[in-house]
């Protein structure tokens, strides 16, 4: 505008898949430039709600327009919704004084894109996804750039925008970790460890299925108990609800004295369950190998911090999570097993190989560490901001 000041508006939200990237582009911007104004459209029932104003940025709300998947009510009602949030889209995109608008994906991305377009504002795009969902397919028809985790997402430009491997905006734990990593990652594993109440000098294997946990992948990790408490420690995040199985799975198998909590600087097991842990970035800096789903943000955040991991893609739709591994394991970072394979016997015959043999979980690490980006948010940034002028 005449002043000088670039006002951006980022859109996205639902999941942290696609707040967490958005709100490290949002502080990239600040970062590169603290005269950017800079706001979110997202919806009122998404995590953004909460996050993005805790995060010090101001929220506009919209409701949620999904596309029509099937011919029923709620088809006939999409051409009246699309229509009222666009408009309203279209306002607040007047109000803010937007001069680009970038999208994460997400019910909010869709009328956003339309709108910007309608308005001749300028679109940027980040896909964090192998596979690019119906939003972000959408909005590239009239993207001006396009920034994607993974290569060949199937996102497509109709006006000659560039589509460029820019990697995941990284949150802050995650970024920060990845800078201490590259200072000296024996001196961040001890603090960390000593902050966990872990031995710092025993392979330490994290296990984790997110916030709800992964039955499948408790069951199996928990039923090779004793073989992996052979080689290593384990920090085993079983997810909301679900230790109870777990712990009593680990007594059964390798004992009651082996179990213990986390931040314990007392003497206990070396298996170590919690449902949950705010401070992953703790278990990150500690973690051997780590055992998990392949959520595009997990892979993408292992990958950036050079950890080996063993994939069990969620055997859901049709399979994308394993679109989200191929490449890093491609490339030599880490091992993928179907989840109906992972099995306490597939576990006990390959992982504690693999922890015996330090040298594999080392290339394993460092290919991961050449395939990952560590800078997606700066990136990221400085195109929105070129964009903006």
């Amino acid at each position: 505008m005449s002043t000088g000041v670039r006002h951006i508006v980022l859109a996205g939200g639902g999941t942290a898949g696609h707040v967490n990237p958005l709100l490290a582009v949002a502080a990239a911007i600040g970062r590169i430039d603290p005269q950017a104004k800079v706001s979110v459209i997202g919806t009122a029932v998404g995590l953004e709600h909460d996050l993005v104003p805790a995060a010090g940025y101001e929220i506009d709300t919209i409701e949620k327009v999904p596309f029509p998947r099937r011919p029923n009510l709620d088809a006939l009602r999409f051409p009246g919704r699309w229509k009222r949030e666009t408009a309203k889209v279209h306002d607040i995109l007047t109000r803010r004084q937007a001069d680009v608008v970038v999208g994460f994906g997400g019910y909010a991305s869709a009328p956003v894109y339309a709108a910007a377009h309608r308005m001749g504002i300028p679109i940027a795009i980040h896909e964090q996804n192998a596979r690019a969902g119906m939003a972000n397919k959408l909005g590239a028809r009239w993207a001006d750039f396009i920034g994607t985790a993974y290569e060949n997402t199937g996102l497509k430009s109709r006006n000659g925008a560039p589509i460029e491997r820019v990697g995941l905006p990284l949150r802050p734990a995650i970024a920060d970790l990845c800078t201490r990593f590259s200072a000296d990652r024996v001196a961040v594993r001890d603090e960390a460890a000593a902050t966990l109440g872990v031995d710092p000098t025993r392979p330490l294997v994290l296990v984790t299925g997110g916030s709800l946990g992964a039955l499948s992948l408790n069951r199996a990790v928990s039923g090779a108990a004793a073989d992996l408490l052979k080689h290593a420690q384990v920090i085993h995040l079983t997810g909301r609800g679900k230790i109870d199985e777990v712990r009593a799975t680990v007594a059964e198998q390798a004992g009651a004295s082996a179990l213990s909590g986390l931040f314990d600087q007392a003497t206990g097991g070396d298996y170590h369950v919690a449902e949950y842990l705010e401070r992953i970035d703790l278990a990150f800096a500690c973690a051997a190998l780590v055992i998990c789903r392949a959520g595009a943000g997990s892979v993408s955040e292992l990958a950036a911090l050079g950890l080996p991991a063993v994939y069990v893609p969620l055997p859901i739709g049709n399979g994308e999570q394993r679109f989200n591994a191929q490449p890093v394991v491609a490339a030599g970072g880490g091992l993928m097993v179907a989840d109906r394979d992972c099995t306490p016997a597939w576990i006990r015959e390959h992982v504690p190989t693999l922890l015996a043999d330090p040298i594999k979980l080392r290339q394993f690490g460092e290919k991961a560490w050449n395939y990952g980006i560590r800078d997606a948010a700066d990136i990221m940034a400085r195109k929105v901001l070129e964009l903006a002028k």
